[in-house]
């Protein structure tokens, strides 16, 4: 079901992307000038601003593409629903509200001691969100495995991009709970790792914290299926042929926080300012709305049939990058890069296979004509 009838040019799906770009970025430069003083200042600033968009665009096209699947769905209501209050979630609720909270929580100060700290103690702010990685890193990462094994682990699920890898997993699809028991182990392994570690910063502590971290993401996803599947079916009795409504809206918020994890602890590694991050990052987010919206109103992901499969193969990579970099930092762009990478195979491939296709019917075609 499209966003709408209306036929659109491609720039036009950004329009409101590229506003809040202009006046993210001219507020970006107003922030650098009264933080510096400076034109060199004031354009490190401005820059900082469009490269963590940049971050956040490349960490979160995968997103996209999933948003797009499960929002294809989804009644017109609750899709403008998720990009309209969708939108306001994203932007201040993770890139403003979700930093702040993390400092409440780590540091034991109220909501305004945190907000004070981060505009005049950036350093000391940006430390204790450092700090804070190894238990997020363990719950975003397990909500993204599970998000990403549960598309593959599933035995409606009949098209396949790496067929003997992806034919042999559907064989075993009918077992209930697979996943979460292939989830478990992961888990155990690397808190036993952790707990054996040697650096300082690791140890049996820092395992408990790890897999106490792990078992609530996978909770978490677990109860947002429940509670999707029961508001969801509720809706169906009251609407009839209704479908994708608030359960579909809540999974896809807690999807696209848990993609958000890995960027706003990243971008801490460029500025530890709060504000420069909420706006850097703020400008991303707008272009993955608008990229999700192109997505369902051109049916793109029905075009090309294997890009759905590069965004989850990009989706189980990042959940073990988030969890490797609970033993040893991996560079952001590793991640974005490698994200891209597999979605553009997966476009090639999607591609390669709509030439081959035409190419068989362009002959039956004329076998056709020739009897």
């Amino acid at each position: 079901m499209s966003l709408s009838t209306t036929q659109k040019t491609t720039m036009s799906y950004f329009k409101w992307a590229f506003i809040v770009t202009v006046i993210g970025l001219i507020l970006g430069g107003y922030l650098g000038w009264e933080m510096t003083g400076t034109v060199s200042g004031t354009a490190t600033i401005f820059f900082i601003c469009a490269v963590l968009a940049v971050l956040e665009i490349s960490l979160s096209f995968d997103n996209a593409i999933v948003n797009a699947n499960k929002l294809k769905d989804m009644t017109p209501e609750w899709q403008h629903r998720f990009l309209t209050w969708g939108i306001l979630i994203a932007v201040f609720g993770m890139r403003i509200v979700f930093p702040l909270l993390i400092v409440v929580i780590a540091a034991n100060v109220g909501p305004w001691t945190a907000m004070v700290m981060a505009a005049s103690e950036p350093d000391r702010y940006a430390q204790i969100m450092q700090d804070a990685h190894l238990p997020i890193a363990a719950f975003g990462g397990t909500f993204l495995m599970m998000v990403g094994l549960s598309f593959f682990f599933d035995h409606e699920k009949d098209v396949h991009w790496v067929r003997w890898l992806e034919e042999k997993i559907s064989t075993y699809s009918s077992i209930k709970g697979i996943e979460i028991a292939f989830v478990l182990v992961i888990m155990l392994i690397f808190s036993r790792v952790i707990a054996d570690s040697t650096d300082p910063k690791l140890g049996p502590e820092a395992a408990n914290v790890f897999f106490s971290s792990a078992i609530w993401g996978l909770l978490t996803f677990l109860l947002v299926e429940v509670l999707g599947g029961v508001l969801d079916r509720s809706q169906q009795m009251m609407q009839g042929a209704a479908k994708g409504g608030f359960g579909a809206f809540l999974y896809l918020e807690v999807l696209d926080a848990s993609f958000s994890f890995d960027g706003v602890i990243g971008a801490f590694a460029l500025t530890s300012n709060l504000f420069i991050i909420a706006i850097g990052l703020g400008i991303g987010a707008m272009y993955v709305r608008s990229m999700t919206i192109m997505l369902v109103e051109k049916g793109t992901l029905a075009e090309y049939r294997y890009l759905e499969h590069g965004a989850f193969y990009a989706i189980l990579i990042l959940s073990v990058i988030m969890y490797m970099q609970s033993l040893f930092h991996i560079p952001e762009v590793i991640t974005g890069l490698g994200g891209a990478a597999l979605i553009g195979i997966a476009l090639w491939s999607s591609i390669r296979y709509n030439r081959t296709e035409r190419a068989h019917e362009a002959a039956e075609e004329k076998q056709a004509a020739e009897a």
